[in-house]
């Protein structure tokens, strides 16, 4: 065509002013510097005025420095998060299972991570795709519970970059929707790795239908399709969704497992740590590597403030709010020794220096169970220092177990007590004075044996009858009870009272009355009771009073009845060795006949 140009290997559009126009490396490196800055981009400016000058050619390597210091901070738990099984402390058990099942090749198609938080749920995942994917540095290898870390999939896994090893993030992924795309992709096949595997993190927050909806596609997945699932909260799955997948139970890691990997950690990072700082940290892990790598964290960051930059234990005390372990030997010792006014002292010297009232009894309690546990053992106690130890077994030898047993249970419901307490002070005050005071009373166990044994060779029996006893009752007097009581039956009920109360028989024959009173009656009653006799039996009475003589009236009887029968209840074997624990203890006769109303608070 005439009007082509004369150039037929370059597109019509193309023309020569295109040669200004940025490449794509141009155009990637300045949107590098427009997100992380310019820092990258410093060195190449000394190196155009290069061919002027010789001399400035060494500057760029100082620039490097400003590069590698604007890099953000990685904080511990991912600066060394487990790269490989052998990094991976305190599972044991569940590494050895997987490195049979890739052995023999009988891998599953589904596995389920659980345990606590920061034991390494995520972290086993991420290795078990490393494995199941390793190439291996000659690009030869095949699944291995060692995976080499240097090949490109092993590379782009612990990069996060991986095409093929898919995590996702169930808290915010929740839906049926979210669980569709994944039915949907596993039909494809891996695109570079041996398998493709779906990492589901927190995976107990699936809502029921979108379970509903995995459920067939995690019982039969195509070959080249795993899935691997973390959660902490393992009550919170379907049945279905655990009888499909291999689970893993991870397990807290020991505070001494803890204690030794946070000294290597702090080795590599150059940091010097005491011993008894990082026993601090490892106890307040809770057998979670990651709480205890941040706590780390913070205690390296502490330590700096001083200048000396060791993390000192005293620091991360002060850091963590706990309470002193010289301050707990001190307070149990003043607890165990009845000094009221020196352990409420001790107590405000530790809240003073802002030791929470739970941190101290939980300190206290943490003792009384190293002692127990001491003195179960037989061995040394578990105490980091020398002078701890020494401490700890003294205890050990000289309280019993029942004592020890009995103060725990004082410190665990003061526990709970200045836990939901408007005042937490106040409320670890009254628990620590109330199990100081329970000093004082008598060991349950011991009262009782000592009960069984006064009962069995202290005192003997006291005899039903004999000295002391009630006198016995002529026939007489049962007779006159008789007729006592039909004067009742006809209605007299006030000659009755005064037969009770008054009349001392003297003689009591057929029709023929001979009694006797108290000094204190003065009055005539000869007539009321004639009339009340003859009421009662129909016969005429002769009634006569004597001056002295005659046995008790029936009142009292029934008072000496009482005091025979008291005597002889403070005879008895278990009466008298209670009176021997608690002298002045007295016998109160409980009156149930009529309800008595509660008393207000008061002296």
């Amino acid at each position: 065509m005439g009007d082509s140009p004369d150039n037929t290997d370059s597109p019509p559009w193309d023309t020569g002013e295109q040669d200004n126009t940025p490449s794509a490396a141009e155009l990637e490196a300045a949107g590098q510097n427009s997100m992380f800055g310019d820092a990258p981009a410093e060195p190449e400016k000394p190196a155009e005025p290069a061919p002027q000058a010789v001399e400035p050619k060494p500057a760029p390597a100082p620039a490097a420095a400003p590069a590698q210091a604007n890099q953000p901070y990685r904080v511990l738990a991912r600066k060394y998060r487990p790269q490989t099984f052998s990094e991976l402390i305190g599972q044991e058990p569940m590494v050895r299972t997987l490195a049979n099942a890739i052995e023999r090749d009988r891998l599953a198609h589904a596995f389920l991570m659980t345990g606590v938080r920061g034991v390494g749920k995520t972290s086993t995942a991420r290795l078990i795709a490393k494995g199941l994917n390793c190439i291996g540095p000659d690009g030869q290898g095949g699944p291995t519970i060692d995976p080499c870390g240097v090949c490109e999939p092993c590379t782009a896994i612990a990069e996060g970059r991986h095409i093929d090893v898919i995590e996702m993030d169930a808290a915010s992924h929740t839906g049926v929707d979210d669980v569709r795309e994944i039915i949907e992709a596993v039909r494809y096949a891996a695109v570079s790795a041996r398998y493709k595997i779906y990492i589901i993190d927190e995976v107990h927050m699936l809502s029921r239908n979108a379970f509903n909806a995995l459920l067939k596609t995690l019982e039969e997945p195509p070959a080249h399709v795993k899935f691997l699932f973390a959660t902490t909260e393992v009550d919170k799955l379907p049945v279905t969704v655990l009888s499909r997948t291999q689970r893993f139970d991870l397990r807290r890691i020991p505070s001494e497992m803890l204690q030794e990997h946070f000294g290597k950690i702090c080795g590599l990072e150059n940091v010097e740590a005491e011993d008894e700082a990082l026993h601090m940290i490892a106890a307040a892990a809770e057998g979670s590597v990651r709480d205890g790598l941040s706590i780390l964290d913070q205690a390296i960051a502490h330590a700096d403030l001083g200048g000396e930059g060791k993390v000192t234990a005293e620091r991360v005390r002060d850091m963590l709010g706990l309470s002193d372990k010289t301050a707990q030997r001190r307070m149990l010792g003043l607890l165990l020794a009845g000094d009221g006014k020196g352990l409420l002292a001790a107590m405000a010297d530790q809240y003073a220096l802002g030791v929470e009232p739970l941190a101290l009894l939980r300190g206290l309690m943490d003792l009384v169970h190293r002692i127990t546990v001491a003195q179960v053992g037989g061995g040394e106690p578990d105490a980091p220092t020398s002078e701890e130890r020494a401490a700890l077994k003294d205890w050990a030898g000289k309280l019993s177990p029942g004592q020890l047993h009995r103060l725990w249970q004082l410190l665990l419901k003061g526990h709970e007590e200045v836990r939901q307490a408007p005042d937490p002070l106040i409320s670890a005050q009254m628990a620590l004075l109330r199990a100081l005071h329970a000093a004082d009373l008598p060991d349950p166990g011991k009262l009782a044996k000592k009960l069984e044994h006064l009962a069995t060779t202290g005192i003997a029996a006291a005899p039903a009858g004999g000295e002391g006893g009630a006198p016995a009752a002529p026939a007489a007097s049962a007779n006159w009870k008789e007729l006592v009581e039909q004067v009742e039956q006809n209605g007299n009920h006030l000659a009755s009272s005064i037969m009770r109360l008054q009349v001392r028989v003297v003689s009591l024959e057929s029709q023929t009355l001979r009694f006797s009173r108290p000094e204190q009656f003065k009055d005539d009653i000869s007539a009321q009771l004639r009339d009340a006799l003859m009421g009662a039996t129909g016969d005429r009475w002769t009634v006569e009073e004597c001056d002295e003589g005659g046995e008790m009236s029936l009142v009292e009887q029934d008072e000496a009845a009482q005091r025979s029968a008291l005597e002889q209840l403070k005879k008895h074997p278990l009466v008298e060795a209670t009176m021997a624990v608690f002298p002045d203890a007295e016998m109160v006769e409980e009156d149930n006949s009529a309800p008595q109303s509660r008393k207000a608070w008061g002296r």
